[in-house]
């Protein structure tokens, strides 16, 4: 299979310029027509490739038969960020969109990869395309969108993504699929069991009692008690679970107030729970619900704050018997630049929405995309904590060699699952 890969890899040049492209023309979540637009282009440039779209909004799907084997789901994401883009590139994203018509226009950057994913994705087909004399099976290139929230996926199912009466996808026998990360380019992971953590995002609403910024004895000041509610928010972790578990409670966002001497009516926290393990998410919940009850019983809130649920991910779990062979692969191609001791990410995705309906098997690895030399001197340094992270917004892979790393990865698990056979 690694010779297979090697040989057959396409040139890579055009797909360079596609990344270009993808980076430089970016769509938020749920907006994502033109992106899939340019997918479906480049599928359907490929004889015999079966394309269907608008599933669960703008997801598509590439399916390529092969004969009688195994059905294998590769997946890719088409999602940007709403973030002001600061890489400094010649093809650096300027473009604004608003979420939706009337809303605000919008920063839009490729600041978490999926721009390289979906380049991959696209080159992998061209390659299993070119072998396909060599294996039988089909393979599945599915294009998701609304990553970043966690729904995507689960809207392209609950859409009837695999059901005979309206897409009839191909059920999966295994869904594969990878993430660029902060890691030095070239180098790839992963491992079998827990790969990243389950997560769930909420909005609270704590409300208050608004008057003159003069008269604060007159207020419910719903400021200071979304000040008091988020200090507090930070002891769960510290003080409530255990040393040896791992959870995660961020604030991203605190509004309240437009003016200077205007104490508000209301004030509003997003907060993001991680966790390990199911039972601790549910722990994290009921302790941010029991502080932010608290806090407002305490501030003399005029009702019960409102705690709106607004993105959940589910545990991502490598399947074991499907992640040894990925890992065997990936040893036996990538050499040195394999590592299995990979720890759990706190990170979270929604692949497994593609597999759990269905039971089927799940191996999701990450791969670097940092550029070599300024990973080895930060490395050098001690300062690896600088390099730029996924939804920085100076974050942007080196183009090579992320993008021959993660079209080998497509291209080789997909391989691994699929019936080889004679030319």
């Amino acid at each position: 299979m690694s010779h297979l890969v090697s040989k057959f890899r396409p040139d890579l040049g055009p797909y360079e310029d596609l990344y270009r492209q993808l980076h430089k023309d970016p769509e938020l979540s749920w907006n994502e027509a033109t992106t899939a637009a340019t997918i479906a282009d480049h599928l359907q440039s490929l004889p015999g490739i079966e394309v269907k779209t608008g599933i669960g909004g703008h997801g598509l799907v590439g399916i390529l038969r092969n004969g009688h084997g195994p059905v294998v789901l590769l997946r890719s994401e088409l999602d940007a960020l709403p973030i002001l883009e600061q890489t400094g590139l010649p093809f650096a994203s300027n473009k604004r969109m608003p979420f939706e018509p009337g809303a605000p226009q919008e920063p839009v950057m490729h600041a978490c990869g999926h721009d390289m994913h979906m380049t991959a994705l696209l080159a992998s087909a061209k390659l299993l395309h070119t072998t396909r004399l060599l294996w039988r099976g089909t393979v599945v290139f599915l294009f998701q969108p609304d990553e970043e929230n966690g729904t995507g996926a689960k809207r392209m199912v609950d859409d009837g993504l695999y059901d005979a009466e309206r897409h009839a996808v191909p059920r999966p026998d295994v869904v594969l699929g990878g993430h660029v990360m902060p890691m030095r380019a070239g180098s790839i992971s992963t491992r079998p069991g827990i790969f990243n953590t389950t997560s769930e995002s909420v909005r609270i609403t704590l409300y208050g009692q608004g008057s003159h910024g003069a008269k604060p004895h007159k207020a419910v000041d719903p400021v200071v008690m979304a000040c008091s509610t988020v200090m507090k928010l930070q002891t769960i972790v510290s003080r409530e679970m255990d040393p040896s578990d791992t959870a995660v409670v961020t604030v991203g966002s605190v509004q309240a107030g437009k003016a200077p001497n205007v104490i508000p009516d209301q004030a509003t926290l997003l907060v993001n729970i991680r966790a390990i393990k199911e039972s601790s998410l549910q722990k994290v919940k009921d302790s941010v619900k029991r502080i932010v009850d608290a806090e407002c019983v305490s501030f003399n809130s005029p009702k019960p704050p409102l705690i709106e649920n607004i993105t959940f991910f589910p545990l991502l779990n490598n399947d074991d018997a499907a992640t040894a062979k990925v890992q065997q692969a990936m040893r036996d191609h990538f050499g040195a630049d394999f590592s299995a001791e990979v720890p759990v990410s706190t990170g979270s995705e929604d692949i497994a929405n593609l597999a759990l309906p269905i039971s089927a098997p799940v191996c999701f690895w990450n791969y670097g995309g940092t550029d070599p030399k300024i990973w080895d001197e930060a490395v050098r340094r001690g300062k690896v904590e600088e390099i730029p992270a996924n939804h920085s917004a100076k974050y942007a892979p080196v183009i090579q060699p992320t993008l021959t790393v993660a079209t080998d990865a497509y291209s080789l698990a997909a391989l691994t699952f699929l019936t080889p056979q004679s030319p």
